[in-house]
């Protein structure tokens, strides 16, 4: 099995994480040290396409680990779902002599690594978002760095949200998934988080809230808002319309993508990269990393996609509950 992959490639897909870096960096290194050749594809699955493909050596992952972002770039590629593109991507790929991929990014990179599998093309995923909303992995590349970039930058809204005794409606990132949201909900002692997976638009149980704590002596109420929900600014305006208490919105926005980061991402990912170059030289495909109870597994990419991941309702609870 060993010497049917011989030259391996890697690129990141979808939005950037904090980690990626570390994850390249893992499987350029791995991969050589194993015998394989490797090359940096640019620019995700669009790069694939305009064939912005370059050889890589151990020097070129050299002083990456620290850097938030990825030195591959990324790029988004619709067109990528597409049969004829795809079959396009796997014929470029077959045309450098690229015999194994490594695709660090979110579900929709899987998909198109799935597409590049269908097509003979042996592909390895490796979760790579800030939003943990992978199903099958309980650790996603960038959750950790982004989640303390936003409870950071929290804690200091709320130091001023307090001085002026006022409300802070504060957005974190995560369309569709709560994870940055709760998290910070719970380490910053928000009043209030909303959550898409939960909240049902009662502005008016908002209201009463921060009526009924400012009645109890409460100086500051941090509302924690997804990205997903949004429209902060206008909520603001409305909660400061209905109280009287002075409300400011605070989009975080792309903040929390950037950054060196935490030892934990640096770490997992690098365990993470690694795996994904091993199952190639052991001659697996369409397979997708994850870490799940406390330790690194891999599950088929078919399965990994029907999976669903919802917000623990306990987790939930204990939310509202320290909110009180």
């Amino acid at each position: 099995m060993a010497n049917q992959v011989k030259t391996i490639a890697v690129l990141t897909s979808g939005g950037d994480a904090p980690g990626m870096n570390a994850a390249i960096r893992a499987v350029v290194r791995t991969a050589i040290a194993k015998g394989l050749k490797v090359k940096g594809i640019d620019r995700g699955y669009m790069g694939l396409l305009n064939e912005e493909i370059r050889d890589m050596v151990a020097r070129d992952v050299s002083d990456i680990i620290q850097k938030g972002g990825t030195i591959l770039g990324t790029a988004r590629c619709p067109e990528f779902a597409e049969l004829e593109v795809q079959k396009r991507g796997a014929e470029i790929c077959r045309k450098h002599g690229i015999d194994g991929l490594v695709v660090i990014g979110g579900d929709g990179s899987y998909r198109g690594a799935q597409a590049l599998a269908r097509q003979g093309i042996n592909a390895i995923g490796i979760p790579g978002t800030i939003d943990l909303d992978i199903a099958c992995t309980d650790y996603t590349i960038g959750f950790d760095t982004a989640v303390n970039t936003a409870m950071e930058a929290i804690d200091k809204v709320r130091d001023t949200s307090s001085s002026h005794e006022r409300c802070s409606v504060i957005e974190v990132m995560g369309r569709h998934a709560g994870y940055i949201a709760l998290w910070c909900g719970v380490a910053n002692g928000a009043e209030d988080i909303l959550l898409p997976e939960r909240y049902n638009y009662d502005e008016q149980a908002l209201i009463n809230n921060i009526i009924e704590k400012r009645k109890m002596g409460k100086k500051h109420h941090i509302i924690i808002n997804a990205e997903g929900i949004g429209h902060s600014n206008s909520m603001a305006r409305r909660i400061e319309a209905a109280t009287g208490v002075e409300t400011r919105a605070t989009i975080l926005g792309h903040m929390q993508r950037g950054g060196s980061p935490t030892c934990k991402d640096r770490y997992y990912a690098s365990i993470m990269g690694a795996y994904a170059v091993d199952l190639l030289i052991e001659g697996k495909t369409k397979r997708v990393v994850a870490y799940k109870n406390g330790e690194f597994v891999d599950y088929d990419i078919e399965e990994a996609l029907a999976m669903k991941k919802d917000i623990d309702e306990y987790h939930f609870d204990i939310s509202k509950l320290l909110s009180k």
